[in-house]
């Protein structure tokens, strides 16, 4: 008799945030659909689990809570994040004499930090309630795609060891969500570098790191009500780098340091000895917390090299990449959840496009392209930046001009489920081109400003909750639009762009008469630039003097 392997509509390799979330995404859009996830790890992973991206932002916290229903978990088994907060403290012990940025209450959309051990493992338990098989200490020995894709019956085949025996299963579709081991990335030659050197190490310390003690001031203590600073996103940030403090649910507290390698080279801070030695000298406060408490530290990585392209994520052939196994950015600014968000979606999409025996070739080539332009315009973010993150002047501003184009575009487009909407798109395909490349320009634009910055740094609170604008912007991701409601609000967040642009041209040149800025101009209007001060120019000096 010839054995038939059991066919799947989709096998899902690696069980971690990625695969987990995806397999819940296709299950709630198709109750019938058969799914496989096959994880390395046995579970239950440990709390406090040595992963980055513990630091939910909008997309991710929205798609974890509203897209999957997972709020009654985020609410009770997770913290609620006061936001970001900067300090620029390099070599200080004087945190209540430097500039700060955050916000002094809870803005209107919820975000999160998640402590990944907890998280996956309530994670698999819930996809094996909704009735999705997942293996644990499956490890994947080989991947075998089809060239025929014309058929109902085409399927793909992956062979697979579970406790020593050997096993192969038919799939329609595979995905690839085993992080940075990159199984399809690495069958189908899809690696590919970008520009972006930094590395990253990160430890974790079973204890709270209560930043808000750290001064006696009372006055700077009652600058945020609540009194919760520690369970912001804190960045400690200094030239060439930034420290983060994030806390984790479980009790214990993550730190990392991310530098750029031509300003804070990786064999200075590759152990815990020699991070903690350069804690001492860059950022003190932080040290003398961690010093005492050397006992308690639960683990210690870095990556030499953490952001990477990767050629293509989405084929019509029915296999895709999500999370980490296909595109990596940059932990600043937390973006992992959200394109894990994003490119779940689009799988989730395409794969029901198929399930109702529709073509493929085009949609999946547009997807794919959407996705690598989300990718490009947030690699701008960041590329090249690093020298500026020091500075108490200018960073301030790119804070406020990176959060305006993150709600006002790539969110609302998320928020409002109009990722795959491709005639609102096509509408909108002239608004977004020249946001895209306003913002490469105002990027190019900070980072000469910040070579003639005096980079002053008076012990203000930035707070991003004064800005009336800001805080608005913020709480439109929760309303309920129509197509020409969202059309008309991309088409707003296009025009507040433009006058944001204009308006911190202006504040630097004001600074800096000599101060060029060809590229910016020639995308801003003639009426903007002749014009006096806009609305939000009034609000931004409050959050940038």
């Amino acid at each position: 008799m010839v054995h038939t392997p059991p066919l799947h509509d989709v096998v899902i390799l690696g069980g971690g945030l990625a695969g987990l979330t995806l397999a819940l995404q296709l299950k709630q859009r198709d109750p019938d659909i058969r799914i496989l996830v096959l994880e390395r790890r046995a579970l239950p992973a440990p709390e406090a689990a040595h992963k980055v991206g513990e630091s939910s932002v909008e997309i991710g916290a929205h798609y974890f809570d509203k897209v999957l229903g997972l709020g009654d978990h985020l609410q009770n088994k997770q913290l609620r994040k006061f936001g970001f907060r900067f300090f620029f403290s390099e070599g200080r012990r004087d945190i209540d004499q430097v500039t700060e940025i955050g916000a002094s209450r809870f803005l209107s959309v919820t975000s999160f930090q998640i402590d990944r051990g907890i998280f996956e493992n309530f994670l698999g338990a819930e996809v094996q309630h909704r009735g999705i098989e997942l293996i644990e200490g499956a490890m994947v020995r080989q991947i075998e795609l089809t060239d025929d894709q014309t058929g109902p019956d085409a399927r793909h085949q992956v062979v697979y060891e579970h406790e020593g025996v050997s096993h192969t299963v038919n799939a329609r579709w595979v995905v690839d969500a085993c992080g940075r081991a990159g199984l399809l990335k690495r069958k189908l030659n899809l690696a590919e570098p970008n520009g972006h050197a930094a590395h990253a190490v990160w430890f974790r310390i079973k204890d709270r790191i209560h930043l808000d003690q750290w001064s006696d001031n009372i006055e700077w203590r009652e600058r945020c009500n609540p009194q919760a600073r520690w369970l912001s996103t804190n960045h400690l940030v200094g030239a060439g780098y930034w420290v983060w403090l994030i806390p984790l649910a479980s009790g214990s507290h993550s730190v990392g340091i991310v530098a750029d390698p031509a300003i804070h080279p990786l064999a200075a801070m590759d152990s815990f000895d020699k991070a903690m030695t350069w804690l001492e000298r860059y950022q003190p406060l932080l040290f003398d917390e961690l010093d005492p408490k050397r006992e308690l530290l639960q683990d210690f990585a870095f990556f030499k090299r953490f952001s990477y392209g990767c050629k293509q994520v989405f084929s019509a052939d029915r296999w895709a990449l999500t999370g980490e196994a296909g595109l990596f950015l940059d932990p600043f600014y937390s973006p992992g959840s959200d394109f894990i968000a994003i490119s779940n979606t689009y799988i989730t999409e395409l794969i029901a496009m198929d399930r109702r025996g529709e073509r493929l070739g085009a949609r999946a080539q547009i997807f794919d392209q959407l996705f690598h332009s989300f990718y490009d315009s947030t690699m701008a973010l960041y590329q090249d930046q690093y020298p500026l993150f020091g500075d108490p002047e200018v960073l301030p501003v790119k804070v406020i001009w990176d959060y305006t184009y993150y709600w006002g575009v790539l969110a609302q487009f998320f928020f409002h489920q109009r990722l795959t909407d491709l005639s609102v798109l096509a509408s909108l395909r002239t608004e977004l081109a020249e946001c895209q490349q306003l913002n490469v320009a105002v990027q190019n634009f900070l980072r000469q400003w910040s070579t003639l910055s005096l980079k002053r740094n008076p012990a203000v609170m930035l707070d991003q909750a004064a800005i009336p604008w800001f805080a608005e912007l913020n709480r439109s991701l929760n309303d309920d639009l129509d197509t020409e409601g969202f059309v008309a609000r991309i088409r707003g967040s296009h025009t507040q762009l433009q006058r944001l642009a204009t308006d911190i041209l202006q504040r630097a040149q004001s600074d800096h008469p000599g101060l060029k800025a060809d590229e910016l101009v020639l995308l801003l209007p003639a009426s903007m630039l002749d014009g006096g001060p806009s609305d939000m120019a009034r609000m931004l000096p409050e959050a940038v003097n």
